[in-house]
């Protein structure tokens, strides 16, 4: 899919994975609409690359839309690139021995599982609607976590809502292969983002070591270059995508 002229709706855009991806596909010609929390510095940061910004959270409808709305302003929709998430430690017993938090566990299931067929339902209904380019209409690209395979000690609510994304990724592409609408996914390792800035330099110099090769924390434009790579190669279809340097995630 060439995205230059077209509409790309990136979620999560404002900061991070997401953040990079939208100066890329911007940089291929792309309309790009940046949904994030009203919290974030999504006005500013859309203004400066020379996007649009729409508010709301990914678990809502009408926010969703209203993003849609705003993309489709421009151009058709061709791609959507989902990279809004959170993380959230929950053990499944306590140390104390009283039972991990149920109310956290469904919050980051919801933003991450649920808000992720949200976007994606949301963004293909607009895509099979609209003409075909060549052998497609559109492309949703999504992000799930090497943590859907090797969750760690307290990651429960993270590893098995990222894992559900795998699961999303093969059952939704065969659903739209008739309408000519691809889905594809992204397993990030562990990669140089405003999260793991909280963490001192030693604790990132040990994560890094861990890496086989390269030995270092991924960039997110790496991230941005397969999203980009994943949109414009028709054959990848129905997979999730490993980026991660080989690295397998310890049990903590």
């Amino acid at each position: 899919m060439d995205v230059n002229g077209a509409a790309v709706l990136v979620t999560g855009g404002a900061s991070g994975l997401g953040l990079a991806t939208s100066r890329q596909l911007i940089d291929s010609g792309a309309h790009v609409t940046i949904l994030d929390l009203p919290i974030s510095d999504g006005q500013l940061i859309a203004k400066k690359l020379g996007a649009t910004f729409s508010a709301g959270d990914v678990r809502d409808a009408v926010a969703v839309d209203a993003a849609l709305d705003r993309a489709t302003d421009r151009a058709p929709l061709r791609a959507l690139v989902h990279c809004a998430g959170r993380g959230g430690t929950v053990r499944v017993v306590n140390r104390d021995g009283t039972p991990g938090d149920f109310d956290l566990f469904r919050e980051v299931a919801d933003i991450n599982l649920n808000g992720t067929f949200n976007a994606l339902r949301l963004s293909a209904a607009r895509m099979v609607a609209q003409d075909p380019v060549g052998e497609e209409r559109g492309i949703c690209v999504l992000t799930a976590s090497i943590a859907a395979w090797e969750g760690q000690i307290g990651q429960m609510p993270y590893a098995s809502s990222k894992a559900g994304i795998v699961g999303m990724t093969l059952a939704a592409a065969r659903d739209l292969a008739s309408r000519q609408v691809r889905v594809a996914t992204i397993a990030p390792g562990v990669f140089d983002t405003p999260i793991l800035s909280r963490l001192t330099d030693e604790m990132r110099g040990t994560l890094a070591a861990g890496i086989p090769h390269p030995s270092r924390l991924g960039d997110a434009e790496e991230f941005a270059g397969l999203a980009t790579h994943i949109i414009q190669n028709p054959m990848i279809n129905g997979e999730t995508i490993r980026l991660d340097g080989a690295l397998r995630m310890a049990p903590r």
